[in-house]
């Protein structure tokens, strides 16, 4: 596979900025972060939603973070395929490119919700490359086996705020998140949905105001079922999970199964955090995060660029 790269071969693939490689004839954007002799390459969920959700000021403090703007998400390009095609071998054969650029031996990797997913596949598959894998409300598991637990956290969602008028609207929009066909429909429904993915959001909305403008999320087709439940034992990348202890989308349940499942895991429980801990508790998540760097290190020689 040949690989073209559209920045300019003397411009350090690290610096401070935005950068696109082609990858296959369609655009990878990545955008980075922080300073720090560490680098963790950061994957956002969805599948669909673009980057700057997932910035980490507290970790950017002392790594630099490389934050991958998924095909067919945000700026990136789309496959032919497009909305179809976005398979984990796909998203995993970009992150090999972008790591080829960036020139690291071994790098940390973050997955956040689908971003873990694909990161975990990639574990899996090239453990060499890895320093370390950051599980951040991440699943073993995908299908109807979590629907299942999703709806029983949302029902536990309801009760805690059955009380409050605007728990209605954001029913609403989790319904329309699955009807969305469209760029558009989709990021206003998952704004409109946001207080869902928060322990504590209406305590907090003043403080929380800004987030709804940073989220973008690009319509992609549903990804098949994922089981890796007999492949993650084999795992050999020291892993750090995180769990949200108001986390609808699965609660704590599958972060404690993805921590007995990989070999000598940490895990790391954020009690006020739902599906957004590193907005919810930033000081406590870099902590954790910088803590495992930190016993984690890649040991490779060179500067970084500002």
């Amino acid at each position: 596979m040949v690989v073209q790269l559209r920045a300019d071969r003397s411009r350090n693939p690290l610096r401070i900025g935005t950068h696109e490689i082609d990858v296959n004839g369609t655009g990878q954007r990545y955008h980075v972060r922080g300073s720090g002799p560490e680098v963790c390459v950061a994957i956002p969920g969805g599948p669909g939603l673009s980057w700057e959700y997932l910035r980490m000021p507290a970790v950017e403090r002392r790594v630099r973070v490389v934050y991958v703007e998924p095909l067919g998400t945000g700026a990136s390009g789309r496959l032919p395929s497009h909305p179809d095609g976005y398979t984990r071998p796909v998203y995993a054969e970009a992150l090999d490119r972008v790591l080829d650029h960036l020139g690291r031996d071994r790098v940390h990797l973050l997955g956040h919700c689908h971003g873990g997913l694909v990161a975990q596949y990639y574990a899996l598959r090239r453990p060499d490359r890895l320093a370390g894998l950051i599980l951040h409300m991440s699943s073993p598991v995908t299908g109807p086996e979590q629907s299942v637990e999703t709806s029983q956290q949302l029902d536990r969602f309801v009760r805690r705020n059955q009380w409050n008028p605007a728990l209605p609207a954001v029913l609403d929009a989790l319904h329309a998140i699955q009807d969305a066909h469209d760029d558009r429909t989709l990021t206003a429904a998952t704004r409109d949905a946001l207080p869902a993915q928060f322990a504590h959001y209406w305590a907090r909305r003043d403080e929380l105001a800004g987030l709804r403008s940073k989220i973008r999320r690009s319509y992609l087709a549903a990804p098949e079922p994922i089981d890796d439940r007999a492949d993650l034992p084999g795992l050999r990348v020291p892993t750090l999970v995180t769990a949200g202890m108001y986390d609808i989308i699965g609660g704590t349940r599958w972060a404690r199964e993805l921590h007995s499942l990989i070999p000598y895991a940490r895990l790391l429980l954020l009690a006020r955090s739902g599906h957004l801990g590193h907005i919810e508790e930033p000081e406590r998540f870099a902590e954790g995060v910088l803590d495992f760097i930190a016993a984690t290190p890649a040991r490779q020689s060179g500067k970084l660029a500002a």
